[in-house]
């Protein structure tokens, strides 16, 4: 499949690159597949991509990336997305570097446990008697209602985002914790962090970065 590849966010803004990367392709490529390298692209960004592209004649066919911002954003647009590091088969544990981004589309149902040994994105619910774990964050695009674990191996700045937190249990690194009883605020993404040794829920200013 032909592919485009932004250029690093640290060498050149990639709408400054854009004109000169289209150019460069043949009249006869086609929809594409493009590479956003280590850009953090949000909706509108990939709006303007996509019509930039299309107005090149090459219309998008499918986005690369392993930064949250990106994924979202594309899975939230209805595009496709891959990333070099992804597994997507549930039960099954990453064998890419700690550092890595494992994202998963689906919702996990009783009985599955999808595990990460860097930071995990769920495009999908928790339901009641599925687990999520990683070495890093856990960042659901959804509602957790089952058992969560960041920070698995330690990491007590690990933490766990989603649109509904309301686990069966909730731990970050060697804490444990319930979700809460309450109902949470329509609209808000909720967060739950380590302060002072014990879990706290609050709002999400935003999902947290990838470990690059």
């Amino acid at each position: 499949m032909p592919s485009l590849r932004l250029p690093s966010r640290y060498q050149e803004h990639w709408r400054d690159a854009l004109n000169r990367l289209l150019l460069a392709l043949p009249e006869d490529t086609g929809p594409v597949l493009i590479d956003c390298n280590d850009w953090e692209l949000h909706c509108d960004d990939l709006k303007d991509l996509k019509s930039a592209l299309h107005n090149a004649g090459h219309p998008l066919i499918r986005l690369q990336s392993d930064q949250t911002s990106t994924i979202v954003s594309a899975k939230a647009l209805g595009h496709d997305v891959v990333t070099p590091s992804a597994e997507r088969t549930v039960q099954e544990t990453s064998d890419d570097a700690t550092d890595a981004l494992l994202f998963h589309q689906g919702t996990l149902r009783s009985g599955d446990h999808l595990q990460a040994k860097g930071d995990v994105l769920l495009y999908g619910d928790v339901n009641p008697g599925a687990r999520i774990s990683a070495v890093g964050h856990v960042q659901i695009w959804g509602r957790l209602r089952g058992i969560a674990h960041a920070g698995c191996e330690g990491d007590r700045s690990a933490t766990v985002v989603a649109h509904q937190l309301r686990p069966l249990q909730l731990r970050i690194a060697d804490v444990v914790a319930r979700g809460p009883e309450e109902q949470p605020q329509p609209g808000l993404m909720e967060q739950a962090r380590l302060e002072q040794g014990e879990i706290v829920i609050e709002p999400a200013a935003g999902i947290p970065a990838t470990r690059n």
